[in-house]
């Protein structure tokens, strides 16, 4: 017998037809002896009109009534998976964040899980009843109805896993696991039977959006095994486990892609000491993301060009932050470009070999495409280039690895 969290994404509870789905999985895992709880996302398209109905009332509103109404939806899918499940014999009961309860932060709309208590659960399984929990919300400390931001559910599912001590998470979606690459673009593109956190980590910060970044970190420091599954093939997915479980880890597992980029070019900014926090310090405040980050000095020392990426959301309100601080950064001049992608190559086997880089420099090169920004991490090879070139890089960096389906 083990220990299950099962959780299911929008498109998974998109009608009662595909609940009751839903509750064919649940009734599978329960009959084989397991205990078992489920987080659930809100119907596909629930969020979004919520989202809509608050922005209708106020444009400008108090976030903690705004959480009140977005957390909603999973309400009613939690209910009405448990009726389902009822229905069919199986005792199951709906959860809100708050009974468990699921405490967090006070930050509304992005709140950071801070404790689960999970007693009343554990003496429910006792019973034999499945826990049906609603996804993306908590409780704050005011004990007020808090959510948990992008990728809520999937934080959530982890984060109840790791307080019950579960054998497994397991992440229904609408794919059949983690690919070398997106297979969309990528015909030839594999499923992985298995990848450790740090790569999964890093895949999802470059672009792939199988598991929010979130949901990786946690289960990662909580040592919490995931698997990801479609709700809709009866086929293994890819597990998210400890590097020590792969037997033969390959030099790069997977190749990712963004291109919610944009590059912000600071042109002859001073040399000097602390110019870098002058920039990247209100940017910061104001809650912009910088990610690639480039430093030309001049022949003379005396300035430099700076060249980072933010998101393409981002964009304008970045340059608005710049040119609003330009006399006390002293740059000449500020460029922009939204046409642009990143690809990042990935894999831990990057640690105990050579000439990862130099293949995809050379790869990148052969096909005539220009690199703007590198950088790189322990595990993580990433270049900046025209977004038009997107799907000639992946396909050119996937069969130069070596990661072509036979």
């Amino acid at each position: 017998m083990a220990r299950l969290v099962m959780k299911f994404g929008g498109t998974s509870v998109a009608n009662v037809e595909r609940i009751r789905h839903v509750a064919s999985l649940v009734r599978r895992e329960v009959e084989a002896g397991h205990e078992v709880a489920v987080v659930v996302s809100a119907m596909a398209g629930t969020t979004n009109q919520l989202v809509a109905f608050c922005t209708d009332a106020a444009r400008v509103h108090d976030a903690r009534e705004y959480d009140t109404v977005v957390a909603a939806g999973e309400q009613i899918t939690s209910g009405l998976l448990a009726l389902v499940l009822q229905a069919e014999g199986i005792p199951a009961r709906s959860w809100q964040g708050w009974q468990i309860p699921m405490r967090t932060d006070d930050t509304h709309a992005a709140a950071r899980i801070v404790d689960v208590d999970t007693r009343i659960l554990l003496d429910r399984f006792k019973e034999g009843q499945v826990a049906v929990v609603s996804g993306f919300q908590g409780l704050g400390p005011d004990n007020r109805i808090t959510t948990l931001g992008r990728g809520g559910s999937d934080t959530s599912a982890v984060a109840l896993a790791a307080a019950l001590h579960a054998d497994r998470c397991d992440i229904y979606t609408d794919v059949e696991g983690v690919f070398t690459a997106d297979p969309r673009i990528v015909a030839k593109a594999r499923k992985l039977d298995k990848i450790a956190y740090e790569e999964m980590l890093e895949l999802a910060s470059a672009g792939a959006k199988v598991l929010h970044t979130r949901s990786v970190g946690l289960a990662m420091l909580h040592r919490v095994r995931v698997q990801v599954v479609s709700s809709f093939a009866d086929r293994a997915g890819t597990l998210v486990c400890d590097e020590d479980e792969i037997v033969e880890q390959g030099v790069v597992s997977g190749i990712a892609y963004s291109r919610d980029e944009a590059k912000i070019t600071l042109v002859r900014v001073p040399d000097r000491p602390g110019v870098a926090a002058s920039i990247f310090g209100p940017l910061a405040d104001k809650g912009v993301n910088v990610d690639m980050i480039v430093q030309n000095v001049a022949d003379d020392g005396k300035t430099t060009d700076l060249t980072f990426t933010v998101g393409r959301a981002d964009l304008d309100r970045a340059v608005s932050l710049l040119e609003g601080a330009r006399a006390q950064i002293g740059f000449a001049r500020l460029s922009t470009d939204d046409g642009v992608a990143k690809v990042s190559v990935i894999g831990v086997g990057m640690r105990s070999h050579a000439g990862v880089a130099k293949t995809m420099f050379q790869t990148l090169a052969e096909k005539g495409i220009n690199i703007k920004v590198i950088t790189t991490s322990e595990i993580k090879v990433s270049v900046l280039i025209d977004a038009q070139y997107t799907e000639l890089a992946l396909r050119a960096l996937h069969s130069a690895y070596g990661l072509d389906a036979a």
